[in-house]
């Protein structure tokens, strides 16, 4: 027997600076790469994998194949969230990362269809699988990583950098784009400047595991691995899979998850992928929409932190509540202050819609998805409810077109409708659910928060 490694010590302040700064920085790389694909779906996939399609049907194949990444997500949760749960947040996190990274630039040295003919589009598709298996396995991971480093009633604040990471990601793969594009003009990028920012991502890696190889386990994680540890052997051998144990003890916490989060990842695919395409078809030049894409993207971030510091102190369902109702109302001003054709109108219609009303509804759901799980199921739960939710973003893009199509002039009032819709839902799910910002993660059973919908106290509350 070895002597087993010190273990940090419980919430120390440099643990959770670190697992804070690596869970953004993860973030930022993993939905760089994500990210970057969806920019690329809207405006250059169209043109470079499916040639031989019309214009629309083009369109729509790129925005199929951007679809099966969030289909992969949930996957990537079950698969990761398992080890996660069972042999720690950190080494699982190093795995998802090189994933994503391996990933992202084998989509930049891809033939095209002119070279390699329907090899191309199928190798993307492929290659767009791994991505959303290996953000599937992130998102779960580096939440947990400064949720359960946190401390003094701040979990909401430190866990959503983790989100924060997304819109950050977001604004940097556009820039990568856009800067790009004007460095060597329209034919030069169409043929194969596109390909430098998937190539740079061998770079974000490099840096990204540094850092990631530096943080410590969570606190939470090895205080209830070392109590599983210690239990008797026929104990340990009858502990249930983590999903099973998800599904089994957790199904209503689960369902109301999604539900709360579906609404927040509708809208998000509407305003950083739908709106791009749409945009550029009102007559917006593509550097335009990106430019106004990257300015909100990058404004979001402030907006997820505060409103989730926010969420510490009023609760999470008071904020993300007042969130779905403001995305409701706002989606039917969305298009029409875009159809004006003004660009100071556009970045308003970015900013107000990405920057201010999403992150309402998107920054506390980072804490709240982990105060509805045990510890030993935190990793797996979490990662399923919220990729499953995030099924929102990924579709909205691909039906809202179809919409456009078949409804003509009436479509952005439609599609709005559906927005408001789904925010709806999320009224519905969150008057359902008990409030757990106060939930203690070393609890039980952290999810009765949510069998007590009448006063919002859940059984296991205490001071974070």
């Amino acid at each position: 027997m070895h002597a087993a490694s010190p273990r940090p010590a419980p919430h120390e302040p440099r643990h959770l600076r670190r697992a804070v700064t690596s869970s953004f920085l993860g973030s930022v790389i993993e939905y760089y790469d994500f990210l970057l694909y969806s920019t690329a779906a809207a405006v250059v996939f169209p043109h470079v994998f499916f040639a031989d399609l019309s214009p629309t049907a083009a369109t729509l194949a790129s925005f199929t194949t951007f679809a099966t990444g969030y289909l992969a997500r949930p996957l990537g949760g079950i698969v990761f969230g398992h080890f996660g749960d069972r042999l720690g947040r950190k080494r699982t996190l190093v795995v998802t990362m090189s994933l994503m990274g391996v990933a992202s630039f084998l989509i930049g040295v891809l033939p095209t269809y002119g070279q390699a003919g329907t090899l191309a589009p199928v190798c993307l598709l492929l290659l767009r699988i791994v991505q959303g298996v290996a953000v599937g396995g992130e998102w779960g991971g580096a939440v947990l990583l400064s949720a359960e480093h946190a401390t003094g009633g701040r979990r909401g604040l430190w866990a959503s950098f983790t989100n924060a990471g997304a819109p950050f990601g977001m604004a940097v793969s556009t820039v990568a784009m856009s800067a790009t594009s004007a460095a060597v003009g329209e034919d030069a990028f169409l043929s194969w400047g596109w390909r430098i920012p998937f190539l740079l991502s061998v770079v974000l890696l490099a840096v990204g595991l540094f850092i990631r190889l530096r943080v410590t386990e969570t606190p939470v994680f090895a205080e209830a691995d070392k109590e599983q540890k210690t239990r008797p052997v026929q104990d340990s051998s009858r502990r249930s899979l983590p999903l099973l144990d998800v599904l089994r003890h957790h199904p209503r916490v689960l369902l109301l998850g999604i539900g709360v989060g579906l609404s927040a990842f509708v809208f998000q695919g509407t305003v950083t992928t739908y709106i791009i395409s749409y945009a550029v078809q009102d007559g917006f030049s593509r550097q335009t929409v990106l430019n106004s894409l990257a300015v909100s993207s990058t404004l979001a971030v402030f907006g997820i932190i505060g409103w989730s510091a926010l969420s510490d102190r009023q609760g999470r369902r008071p904020v993300v509540m007042a969130g779905a109702l403001a995305v409701g109302a706002y989606a039917f001003a969305l298009f029409p202050l875009v159809d004006t054709g003004s660009t100071g109108l556009l970045v308003l219609a970015l900013v107000l819609g990405q920057s201010l009303v999403h992150p309402m509804m998107y920054g506390p759901l980072a804490a709240l998805y982990t105060e509805l799980f045990s510890t030993r199921s935190r990793y797996t739960g979490a990662s399923l409810g919220y990729q499953i939710a995030g099924l929102g973003a990924g579709f909205a893009p691909l039906i809202f077109t179809e919409v456009q199509t078949g409804a003509g002039t009436g479509a952005t009032t439609l599609i709005s409708a559906v927005i408001a819709a789904f925010c709806l839902l999320t009224v519905v799910c969150l008057a359902l659910l008990g409030e757990t910002s106060r939930t203690d993660l070393t609890g039980a059973d952290p999810g009765a928060a949510a069998r007590l919908p009448v006063d919002g106290r859940p059984e296991t509350a205490q001071a974070s």
